[in-house]
């Protein structure tokens, strides 16, 4: 009979799983993962990759498009959106693989089936093996979430989709409302737009990419806008219903008024729901908020050797954020001594057109905490490299403490901000100051003088503006 005593197991394998798991085996740990469906989790399969599988697809849509501005022809172009899912498709499960594989280079055990915890140190797996039991002196959540349907009208698939139905769409929508304007509803929105769609987006909120520098939201809304799309505000769907071609929708504005409208589609970008149901964690007295677990900064939970990581977790729900913990706590498992991870040092990336990149605090959360604030802008019409490429709409703000000159946020949009932002996420995790992103010699020409620029303009002293 197969041994099924560990010194780990982990719960779930997306990002924060599977690289919990790697991390255990590297430091010795013999270490298994339960898994009820793909390696690789939401963020592989479904999530995080695929989306910027489509999202290239419709940058480079939108590029040939738009050929004449940089001098070329192209005739006859169009989307087979078929083809454009099977790709992004292929680039998920090139993902999935290469986590089986990581998984048996490192000799990790992979049970697949559905986990439940049933006492301290134990778990029980239900899978195509039948059920059996592993124990473990030490065991890590990590089953992330799902999305948040709307009350009155449940994502059926055909018309009302999630994130995972728009990543396969039965077909191509015609006019698409996107409930929701966080990162997911905002790059479903960039995508169906730059692919041809009609799309409208509501949000309850007053602006935006909500969690965004209000500078950021208003110039994201400019953009989309100038780029065709309906935009509502302060408002939210007040009822969403099926008809014999598509959706009938009841929108509330700002101003209190109800409007109705027709769409094709729909998706439902409100939030997610914690993976907390069916583990087993009632029984073992877990202690959750809003069905979220509560974990020390060592991602312990109440229960001794139960951890847990990842969206299950507090906010914010990324996956950078999971890999991250997962570190942390096997490190602490293994009886290491890690740093423990501030969150005002974890990035934020949203993938629309122009991308929105962030890390630390906004302006006005700088100044409602008390600092004494310096700020600055730079835009990236005085870039040359973005010019050049033709990608002059955009610009990067930074937040600093006038007081230290600590970097406290920073806050980007624009052509290949997501890829700009880590240079200040390191200058913050090493807690740099002012002098030190002014005295970094920036190579010419790319955007990244953007930064340089950004931090020169909030000490009054820009170069190219």
């Amino acid at each position: 009979m197969a041994d099924t005593n560990y010194d780990l197991i982990v719960l779930g394998s997306g990002p924060g799983g599977y690289v919990a798991a790697i991390r255990a085996a590297q430091l010795g740990l013999k270490t298994a993962i339960v898994e009820r469906e793909n390696l690789g989790g939401i963020c592989l399969n479904w999530g995080c990759i695929p989306t910027k599988a489509l999202l290239r697809s419709a940058e480079i849509y939108h590029y040939m498009q738009h050929a004449g501005d940089y001098g070329l022809i192209a005739q006859q172009i169009g989307a087979d959106i078929d083809a454009v899912v099977k790709r992004s498709r292929g680039v998920a499960k090139q993902l999935s693989q290469g986590v089986a594989f990581l998984m048996k280079k490192h000799k990790i055990t992979v049970h697949m089936g559905e986990g439940k915890l049933t006492a301290p140190g134990k778990l029980e797996v239900k899978g195509e093996k039948g059920s059996e039991t592993l124990t473990a002196k030490n065991i890590i959540v990590a089953t992330g979430a799902r999305a948040r349907d709307l009350p009155f009208a449940p994502a059926d698939g055909k018309r009302i989709w999630t994130y995972r139905h728009a990543l396969v769409p039965p077909e191509m929508p015609k006019k698409l409302l996107v409930i929701g304007s966080g990162a997911i509803g905002i790059e479903f929105a960039s995508f169906y737009k730059d692919m041809g769609c009609d799309v409208t987006v509501v949000e309850m909120l007053d602006r935006l990419v909500p969690v965004e520098d209000a500078d950021v939201s208003a110039f994201l809304e400019k953009q989309l806008k100038k780029q065709g799309m309906t935009i509502h505000t302060g408002a939210g769907v007040e009822e969403l219903k099926a008809t014999a071609t598509g959706l009938s929708a009841k929108i509330k504005g700002k101003d209190g008024k109800v409007e109705s409208a027709e769409f094709s589609h729909a998706i439902v970008a409100i939030g997610i729901v914690p993976n907390t149901e069916n583990i087993g964690l009632e029984a073992l007295g877990v202690k959750t908020t809003k069905g979220h677990i509560d974990t020390d900064a060592m991602c312990r939970t109440n229960v001794p050797g139960l951890w847990a990581i990842g969206d299950v977790t507090a906010p914010p729900w990324l996956a950078h954020k999971a890999m991250h913990e997962s570190v942390i706590s096997v490190e602490a498992i293994a009886g290491n001594h890690p740093h423990a991870m501030d969150p005002r040092n974890i990035p934020g990336c949203t993938y629309c057109r122009p991308q929105i990149a962030s890390v630390g605090l906004t302006e006005a959360k700088a100044k409602e905490l008390g600092y004494e604030v310096k700020a600055g802008t730079f835009p990236f019409i005085g870039n040359g490299k973005a010019i050049a490429l033709g990608e002059a709409e955009g610009f990067t703000k930074t937040v600093f403490d006038a007081k230290t000159g600590e970097l406290l946020g920073a806050h980007m949009i624009g052509a290949e901000v997501t890829e700009l932002i880590q240079g200040y996420t390191i200058g913050k995790t090493a807690e740099l100051v002012e002098d030190d992103f002014i005295g970094t010699v920036f190579p010419h020409p790319t955007l990244s003088e953007t930064m340089h620029e950004g931090v020169l303009a909030a000490f009054g002293r820009p170069l190219h503006i």
